[in-house]
């Protein structure tokens, strides 16, 4: 399977993702008795969730290795996972 390239495709796919991601937090808000506990925690949550993501794909890549490049959170997965065990065979 090829990469996706179009620009308009792209987007498309951005603001999907984006309505995506409020359509599931509407529906966790609305589902039961909503409390502005439960809105910060899941506007937390979302934060930190997006500050991870922009760690993995660039601040590694900017400031720490460019030859660190991943095509998605699986793939930064097993790179963990290879480096570890490679360094535990490595180890006496």
């Amino acid at each position: 399977m090829r990469d996706l390239t179009s620009r308009p495709l792209l987007y498309a796919k951005a603001i999907l993702f984006v309505l995506l991601a409020a359509i599931a937090a509407a529906l966790l808000l609305l589902a039961r008795d909503p409390r502005w506990q439960d809105a910060a925690l899941l506007a937390v949550c979302i934060w930190a969730a997006c500050r991870a993501y922009f760690f993995v794909f660039y601040v590694l890549e900017h400031y720490v290795d460019p030859r660190l490049r991943y095509r998605g959170v699986w793939s930064v997965f097993v790179a963990a996972l290879r480096r570890r065990s490679s360094a535990a065979d490595d180890a006496p």
